[in-house]
């Protein structure tokens, strides 16, 4: 399978900006994640993002919290997830990065975790609140087992941490385009541009831009700035969570073609 850095690079080497976009497993239901993670990958995914239903989702916005919520209550747990991951992955083209938080990895402790998803085909990691004192305690591991550990910087941080966030990061560098939490913004902020080239002084790692893209317009603004990924989460949820799953995953398939198309030109 291919990692998470080697695919920025080939889209590198073609010029091209990864897509990226993101579900929560088991919203409306597994059977429809697995199904949407095939259709998310024949329109244009470049690399997907799954993220793991959690009780205390602090990054995440009304639209994915109430996402995780519904799962949760249909008892999705990490061990379902990772069943369906297993059986699709080898399916995928576009690798999978989970999205998770800190407390349930370490209640199944780090390393465990990382073999079980590892084995069941993941490639990448990301934990939004896993600081960056702490990160040695997964990046090393994780390093070991071929996972790519994937850090967050925000627009407030400074930019001697932002050199040490982008040290460590290993896939690529999250760049959260808002202070606050993921969510549809109709407008995206302009300092997005001022710190993809302030990251550019201080590292030559791919950067992904993600909260608040919901348009491809907004997409195409986010690679014209300068960045070498473009996160989409919310807009996507919202769209598979709407009428039956069928028209959900249509919907999700049109959406995320539109998305690709505006950044590919």
């Amino acid at each position: 399978m291919t990692k998470v850095s080697h695919c920025f690079q080939s889209l590198r080497d073609r010029g091209e900006c990864a897509l990226i976009p993101f579900i929560t497993a088991g919203d409306p239901d597994l059977q429809t994640t697995a199904q949407a993670l095939q259709v998310l990958d024949t329109s244009g995914a470049d690399i997907i993002e799954l993220g793991v239903p959690y009780s205390d989702p602090l990054a995440d916005g009304p639209t994915i919290q109430a996402a995780a919520t519904r799962a949760l209550q249909r008892g999705v747990r990490l061990d379902s997830v990772l069943e369906v991951v297993k059986e699709v992955t080898p399916k995928l083209q576009a690798p999978l990065i989970l999205f998770t938080y800190y407390n349930p990895i370490l209640n199944r402790g780090i390393e465990l975790y990382l073999e079980q998803i590892a084995s069941a085909g993941v490639q990448g990691l990301l934990v939004p609140d896993l600081p960056l004192e702490e990160a040695e305690s997964i990046l090393k591991p994780a390093a070991e087992i071929g996972i790519e550990v994937v850090l967050l910087v925000a627009p407030t941080t400074p930019k001697e941490r932002i050199q040490a966030i982008a040290q460590q990061s290993q896939g690529f560098i999250y760049l959260v385009s808002v202070t606050g939490v993921t969510g549809v913004r109709s407008q995206l902020e302009s300092r997005v541009q001022d710190l993809l080239q302030q990251m550019r002084t201080v590292t030559d790692k791919p950067i992904g831009v993600g909260f608040g893209i919901s348009q491809p317009e907004q997409a195409q603004q986010v690679k014209d700035w300068g960045a070498d990924g473009v996160i989409v989460g919310s807009a996507i949820v919202k769209r598979l969570a709407a009428g039956t799953p069928a028209e959900g995953l249509s919907a999700i398939g049109e959406f995320c073609q539109s998305l690709k198309s505006a950044i590919k030109n």
